[in-house]
């Protein structure tokens, strides 16, 4: 065995630490020059610190891990720097776009700890995206490595202000499935608020950095090899440090740190920053930084689908009910139904291979609802029991593939451990196997997995639209989420929120229920404003009789993957504009956050001196159409009426 000698290597590192003088500071440009990030070593811990601009952005903010081979948070020398630039171009086929051209700098900063192994930290740095993340290599012989913290921190400039959601507690909400990303949002906070459950917030983090702009932070590349993070509490000077889960979550199953055979690489932290929040909206870093895990097994075809547990709830599991969906599915040319929790009692597994075989008929395409439980909380909606384990998800996934269902919706996952990300990996790996689609219900971010895996579809995490009809108080706050959502959620990735309500009372007879003061075309515009690859709509039958040709139509044809996103205008809590193109058409959704209304003027240039359809509201709160020519200036004036909205397109 090869040992190294403990003099020799002191002086090693002594002459390290001197070219520390002469090499760091490092600073990373972005390809534009409008936005810089600066490392430094300081006493042997790493910093950077990001401006755009030429105005501070993210201060001086600590960097490194702690593991079971050693520190690599402090004593650190440099050892060495490589850059390059980077300038990829992919495509994505369900997303807010279809084709990519990353372009960045990067810089990989080699330091080293006490015992002699190696930390990396590499940036890259694009036009509005900063992303970072580490590589540990043993110099020692060492071939696998507990990460058990990082020191990777955010330092906000004190007067920023947050749109963040606060982390749960473990084993809280409904039947102990919590933590899934469902509490709402903090609104223009003042940093040091102590968040709502002591235990800090989830991804992803909205800022408002006072009048210089606004800065989202997230995380990407998350797989079977690493824990879901999120940020801690916030000191009153604006840091907030990445934590790893709590110890209580899934139930206490599962370690809190990531363990990884060596070379480690850790998933990357993600920075959005802008004058505006058109960077936020349009960013593209969540994908930028993964690969595809491996290939499709089948053409996933994305698209939208009827939805009945959504208004109809429970008592809808049975065939009649099931069948009159898929009807309603087939007469708005809706690729889709997803039949919810308590199938496989109420209809049975022959009455679920006729169902499936009438939808066939019709052209629709079925998706299942499963319990992922093994053991990890007390959720008691069946199928059960069928996803938690290999054998048992592989036996159940080939009866799915034989009588010809699409795609699973699976829920009640409740935490982010390695064992819970594995578990997430594995049922996408089996899946593929059988060409079946995966949507995620009670669940974490999704983290980069559009690319990564071929057949991801969604993910709700997000407090979403069944709170409308379990809750008066989440349906009188509907419009002002739908204003906060697209600036914080949904930009990293598929949000399965599940829109466009029509009924005004959110029941099967309307005479009960939670009352809805949204205007149709609030609710149509729903529909692009949330970009998930297969949306599922909260339509029901009587729709078909109640709204005008011209809605319907739209619903027939309104698509559910884009190839291009723009933001337009907007403010959290206020006003969400945003245009999304799918092929050669432009679809432009307004949605009017506030209980009073307003005239809005837009700029839509991709439309100038075209003729365009217009949905909006009429004043009994219906949505009427209008034909128009957007004028030679693009600018356009739209009429919102209190939690109102529109829509245009060609």
């Amino acid at each position: 065995m090869f040992h190294v000698n403990k003099h020799l290597l002191a002086l090693i590192l002594s002459a390290a630490s001197c070219n520390t003088l002469a090499k760091m500071p490092i600073t990373i440009h972005s390809p534009d020059n409008q936005l810089a990030v600066e490392l430094t070593l300081e006493q042997g811990q790493a910093y950077y610190q990001v401006s755009y601009q030429g105005k501070t952005f993210i201060e001086k903010s600590a960097l490194g891990l702690t593991t079971s081979i050693g520190d690599f948070s402090k004593n650190l020398t440099y050892v060495s720097e490589q850059t390059k630039r980077i300038n990829q171009t992919y495509q994505l086929d369900r997303a807010k776009v279809s084709q990519v051209n990353y372009q960045a700098n990067q810089a990989v900063t080699r330091l080293r700890n006490t015992n002699g192994d190696w930390l990396d930290i590499t940036f890259n740095v694009a036009n509005n995206d900063v992303a970072f993340r580490y590589q540990l290599s043993s110099a020692n012989e060492a071939t696998r490595v507990k990460i058990l913290s990082e020191t990777s921190s955010f330092n906000l400039p004190d007067q920023a202000t947050s749109f963040i959601t606060p982390q749960a507690l473990p084993m809280t909400g409904w039947k102990g499935t919590k933590p899934s990303y469902e509490e709402p949002y903090t609104y223009d906070q003042a940093l040091g608020t102590p968040s709502a459950n002591g235990v800090g917030y989830t991804f992803p983090a909205l800022f408002k950095n006072q009048a210089d702009g606004w800065i989202l932070i997230s995380e990407t590349g998350v797989n079977g090899n690493y824990v879901g993070s999120r940020l801690g509490e916030s000191t009153k000077d604006g840091i907030f440090k990445i934590e790893f889960p709590q110890a209580g979550e899934n139930s206490g199953i599962g370690d809190t740190f990531s363990a990884m055979a060596l070379p480690a690489k850790t998933p990357w932290r993600t920075i959005t920053l802008g004058s505006d929040l058109a960077p936020i909206v349009e960013t593209t870093v969540s994908f930028d930084l993964v690969k595809p895990q491996y290939q499709a097994s089948t053409d996933y075809k994305m698209g939208r689908a009827s939805w009945s547990w959504i208004v109809w709830q429970d008592a809808s599991m049975n065939y009649a009910d099931q069948a009159e969906y898929i009807d309603l599915a087939a007469e708005l040319n809706l690729e889709y139904i997803l039949i919810d929790a308590l199938w496989d009692a109420n209809i049975g597994r022959e009455g679920m291979e006729k169902l499936v075989q009438y939808a066939a008929s019709k052209n629709v395409g079925v998706m299942l609802w499963y319990n992922s439980n093994g053991w990890w909380n007390d959720a008691p909606q069946t199928p059960v029991n069928l996803m938690s384990t290999s054998v048992a998800r592989k036996q159940e996934m080939a009866w799915l593939q034989k009588i010809g269902v699409k795609g699973l919706k699976i829920d009640f996952f409740g935490g982010d451990k390695q064992a819970t990300m594995q578990l997430y990996e594995d049922i996408l790996s089996d899946a593929n196997n059988y060409g079946l689609a995966i949507t995620f219900h009670g669940c974490t971010l999704p983290r980069g997995w559009e690319r990564m895996y071929p057949n991801f579809i969604t993910s709700e995490a997000v407090l979403a639209s069944e709170n409308l009809v379990f809750n008066q108080h989440s349906l009188d706050l509907h419009a002002y989420n739908a204003t906060i959502l697209p600036f914080t959620r949904n930009p990293v990735g598929a949000m399965d929120f599940g829109p466009v309500f029509l009924n005004q009372r959110l029941s099967r007879t309307q005479k009960d229920g939670t009352i809805r003061s949204t205007t149709d075309a609030f609710e149509l515009a729903t529909s692009v404003i949330y970009q998930s690859p297969v949306q599922h709509f909260g339509l029901t039958p009587n729709n078909l009789n109640e709204q005008p040709d011209y809605v319907l139509d739209f619903i027939r044809t309104v698509p559910s993957v884009w190839d291009e996103t723009k933001y337009i205008a907007g403010y959290p809590g206020k006003l969400a504009v945003l245009a999304r193109r799918h092929q050669n058409n432009w679809y432009v959704a307004a949605v009017n956050g506030e209980k009073q209304a307003k005239t809005i003027e837009i700029d839509l240039p991709m439309l100038a001196d075209q003729a365009v359809n217009l949905l909006v509201d009429a004043q009994d709160k219906t949505a009427k159409q209008v034909r128009l020519t957007v004028p030679e200036n693009g600018k356009i004036s739209l009429n919102l009426l209190a939690e109102g909205g529109a829509v245009i397109y060609q």
